[in-house]
């Protein structure tokens, strides 16, 4: 089943979020070689497809798990909450309809 897994940035992050991004888009590409990933990406903190010093208010990550257990347990690895990145995540199913 897929699950849409969504990590809220902290305030004055985007150095620790740099230092951890090489690690948290491994994990990303690991699912994706898998055929495990519908999408995934980061939401600008501004209206523009670069923020720059602004950075992010966080990330959005759609992929297949076994089950919602499996899918919080893999989003409470990820790199940026290690890092201090992300001050929430939530973890919920998720029902693609379209495309």
């Amino acid at each position: 089943m897929w699950y849409v897994i969504e990590g809220y940035d902290g305030e004055d992050v985007l150095a620790a979020r740099l230092q951890a991004r090489a690690a948290h888009l491994a994990r990303l590409q690991t699912l994706l070689d898998q055929g495990r990933l519908l999408l995934a990406g980061p939401c600008p903190a501004i209206d523009a497809e670069d923020p720059g010093p602004a950075g992010f208010s966080g990330s959005v990550v759609i992929a297949s798990f076994e089950d919602l257990s499996a899918a919080r347990a893999w989003a409470d690895a990820d790199p940026y909450v290690a890092a201090g990145v992300y001050t929430r995540v939530d973890v919920r199913p998720f029902r693609k309809v379209l495309p």
